[in-house]
């Protein structure tokens, strides 16, 4: 069977699939924020280094987290365009709150761990 999808419809299923741990979302929120950091330091310091970070950082962590907690394969090695913008737009969503509906869709459940009963003082 193949990983490949037909259309980006299909994919973004699969994509909140291929990140149903909320551990493997965190590693990937943290890579992406640091391409923006990268990317504004490049801006603000006139050094292109910083641009050749940006991949760098969004990549270590993403991948970490599908070797390591997801255990899975990167997506991005089958759906290189889709799987960026899925990235930017599953930050977008986590970062505003609005993920969750996203997830149930995708059948992968909520965003966060269901709340524990409060502990009595």
């Amino acid at each position: 069977m193949t990983d490949r999808k037909a259309d980006y419809a299909e994919f973004w299923p699969f994509y909140l699939q291929e990140h149903s741990k909320p551990e493997t979302r965190g590693l990937h929120y943290v890579g992406t924020t640091l391409v923006f950091v990268a990317g504004a330091l490049a801006v603000v310091t006139g050094r292109k280094k910083w641009i050749g970070a940006m991949p760098l950082f969004g990549y270590f962590f993403a991948w970490v987290a599908h070797f390591f907690v997801e255990k899975n394969r990167p997506a991005t090695f089958t759906h290189p365009l889709w799987s960026l913008v899925s990235d930017f737009r599953m930050y977008f969503l986590g970062m505003t709150g609005r993920l969750g509906p996203e997830l149930d869709k995708a059948g992968v459940g909520a965003e966060l761990p269901a709340e524990t009963e409060p502990v009595a003082a």
